[in-house]
């Protein structure tokens, strides 16, 4: 078993199982719907690997990010298959994921006690007090699955009636649905209102003399 300490910046790549010291890694890269086809980027205090399980463990203010993905925990356990991670178990009180879907889009974020990630599904699994919020929504289960290719969140479980699924839905701020309201009378064309006119008898010519 190697072990490092105050290791910082880790990238894992599928071309084998190594880890890969980066010097310099620009935060602002976001991948959005590529995301998955982006290195992982880890950094943390302390880092082991075991070459006969092909897992290595990293803890100590624990952030991975692939693209526009960011969690934050306090352990992070990678399972190598074929030197390729093929899983990842957060744990923290609690871990914190993020995600911009899209370019322009407000990120979806959640959190949990225990988060698995599984690289080669785009899926990410929020395990025991679970919450994601997306949009004006907010999605609390005990088991909360998120889709990181389709942004498609999937709350509670069929085998078990007893997890509950809790759903928030924030109302649309008051002064901006009257502004969109005032710009859609001021779109309207305006109509005459010709009903008087019609209801008086037209005027006769007076005879000339």
């Amino acid at each position: 078993m190697k072990q490092n300490k105050k290791t910082r910046s880790f990238a894992l790549r599928g071309s084998g199982c190594c880890l890969l010291l980066l010097a310099l890694y620009s935060a602002g890269v976001s991948a959005l719907e590529s995301d998955g086809d982006q290195p992982i980027i880890i950094d943390s205090d302390r880092a082991t690997y075991d070459d006969v399980k092909a897992i290595s463990t990293y803890t100590g203010n624990v952030v991975s990010i692939q693209g526009s993905i960011k969690v934050g925990s306090d352990k992070l356990v990678v399972y190598f298959i074929d030197g390729e991670a093929d899983k990842m178990v957060f744990t923290g009180n609690k871990a914190k994921f993020k995600q911009t879907p899209h370019e322009g889009d407000k990120d979806i974020t959640g959190e949990a006690l225990t988060g698995e990630y599984y690289p080669k599904k785009d899926l990410l699994i929020l395990i025991d007090k679970a919450t994601v919020w997306e949009g004006s929504g907010a999605y609390t289960s005990d088991v909360i699955e998120y889709d990181l290719k389709t942004s498609l969140v999937k709350a509670g479980e069929k085998e078990s009636a007893s997890k509950r699924v809790h759903v928030v839905l924030q109302p649309k701020d008051k002064e901006e649905s009257k502004a969109k309201d005032s710009a859609k009378d001021k779109e309207q064309p305006k109509v005459k209102d010709e009903s008087k006119a019609k209801e008086q008898p037209p005027e006769l010519e007076q005879p000339t003399k």
